[in-house]
């Protein structure tokens, strides 16, 4: 009679790996989510600045065609 047996090792590499990959999912969604969060605080600033948001899309406009 013959019995199988699992290894062990296996499985363990196996969650070292889909932990380590969570966890760089994790790490970068959390820097996207930072990355956004001061991209939209650095439009806010702009667009209450002293020219305000009309200026703020001209002056776009004008460094986008190089005018």
């Amino acid at each position: 009679m013959t019995t199988a047996t699992k290894s062990q090792s296996k499985a363990t590499s196996k969650e070292a790996i889909d932990s380590v990959s969570r966890g760089s999912i994790v790490t970068m969604g959390v820097a996207s989510a930072l990355v956004g969060v001061w991209a939209v605080a650095c439009l806010v600033s702009a667009m209450i600045g002293s020219t305000g948001p009309i200026e703020l899309i001209k002056s776009w406009f004008s460094a986008t065609m190089g005018i």
